[in-house]
């Protein structure tokens, strides 16, 4: 029974196990979210420091800060083009296959439960707030510490790339300092591998709650717009990143299989944040410099959703339809445009895509913000899906960048390779 002691049989049997109670016991369900987000919050607490660790010892130990800069306009090059090329496909297919159409809702006499009414305002509220200059004020934050207590993925890497930046022009003197972060990460990798033995648990609670909170029933209602999403991303995993990957000597599947563990604890729970820590070390293993692992993957949690990118389009253009809101072509690339934006800021956790969705409907002033209702029960749902891709996304262009920069060990990550 040696396979019963793999993370990811646990955590698979957790998910199943979950499903079953969520189906059978949908009421006493609800409340074992309470798992899931402890387990979420647990790892969450150590990616600030991991983060901050992690890049100023890279940057430290780069030498020359030309590779820094390398790195940044590589990797915010490489986000830019592939989420816009998610956020295309996304248009097309909601354009073609058209979810909405028929639905002919009046999203001011949509009914919602008191708890979703709750959640609902919450997130549309959030969405007011976002604007393209409060996200870039938002980078820098209001003090040193403060960055980490409120565990800001970009404002942590803002004042860990300053900090290794200012021990680079130090030379020589900073060794037993980048020793002692070194050390220091190793410890609180340790704390995450203590962490991840709950994750079973917490996929077990997050899955029951998902499925005795909303049941299947949901799913029924608004099929169309769960099939394109799903749909999408998955054809965007397999034809646009495994085309990457294959272009820059990588295969795709060997890549999957290398991040399984991940991938599960994403699915399980609805976030691709709690999978950071853990991918942050297996790309270290194979065959990532360390400098180039600390800043591409804490920046593409912000700057390269390619799931987000796809569901905000596609979820745009299905509340246009199902309300009958007509668009022209400048109305829909105009949305295109505020998303190339928008998307930027969103969120890698539950409920961040939600949150720029309505930012996004607001500035067009053309889509009912409150249409946003006719999704939220599925929201969940649709959020394993742009996590995962979300994922992928990230490793591919941690992978591809590294190379670029001549960062890469082939012999360390020969698993990797075609």
């Amino acid at each position: 029974m040696k396979w019963l002691k793999n993370l990811y049989v646990q955590v698979l049997i957790g998910i199943i196990l979950g499903i079953l109670m969520g189906l059978v016991w949908p009421v006493e369900s609800v409340p074992l979210k309470t798992l899931g987000v402890a387990f979420v919050n647990a790892v969450k607490m150590l990616i600030a420091p991991i983060i901050f660790c992690t890049v100023v010892h890279g940057i430290a130990g780069m030498g020359d800060l030309k590779k820094l800069g390398s790195v940044g306009w590589k990797a915010l090059l490489y986000f830019e083009i592939v989420t816009t090329v998610a956020l295309i496909i996304g248009l097309i297919v909601a354009k073609v296959i058209e979810p909405g159409s028929g639905m002919h809702m009046n999203p001011t006499e949509i009914v919602l439960s008191e708890s979703d009414q709750e959640d609902f305002n919450t997130y549309t509220k959030a969405g007011e707030k976002q604007t393209v200059v409060a996200h870039l004020m938002h980078i820098i934050p209001k003090t040193f510490v403060s960055a980490f207590a409120e565990g800001e993925i970009l404002q942590v890497l803002f004042i860990a790339i300053l900090s290794g930046i200012a021990l680079a022009q130090l030379g020589e003197r900073v060794k037993p300092v980048t020793d002692l972060l070194h050390m220091v990460v190793q410890m609180f990798f340790g704390i995450v591998g203590m962490v991840t033995k709950a994750a079973p648990i917490a996929a077990f609670g997050a899955m029951a709650f998902t499925i005795g909170k909303y049941g299947l029933a949901a799913l029924g209602k608004l099929m169309a717009l769960m099939g394109c999403v799903y749909l999408t991303c998955i054809l965007f995993i397999f034809v646009v990143l495994g085309f990457i990957a294959r272009w820059n000597g990588f295969s795709l599947w060997k890549v999957l299989k290398h991040i399984k563990e991940e991938l599960l604890l994403t699915l399980g729970t609805s976030s691709s944040e709690a999978a950071l820590p853990g991918l942050m070390r297996k790309m270290e293993s194979s065959g990532c410099s360390k400098g180039v692992v600390g800043i591409v993957l804490p920046a593409g949690y912000s700057f390269n959703l390619d799931g987000t990118s796809i569901y905000l389009t596609m979820a745009a253009l299905f509340v246009a339809q199902a309300t009958d809101t007509h668009l022209t072509l400048v109305q829909e690339l105009s949305i295109l445009a505020i998303l190339l934006l928008t998307s930027k800021g969103a969120a890698a956790v539950t409920g961040g895509g939600f949150i720029t969705l309505a930012a996004t409907l607001s500035a067009t002033h053309t889509i009912p913000v409150a249409g946003l209702a006719l999704i939220l029960g599925i929201d969940r749902f649709l959020s394993e899906a742009r996590a995962i891709t979300n994922l992928i996304g990230n490793t591919v262009a941690m992978l591809v960048v590294a190379k670029w920069e001549k960062e890469f060990d082939p012999e360390a990550g020969k698993m990797l390779l075609r």
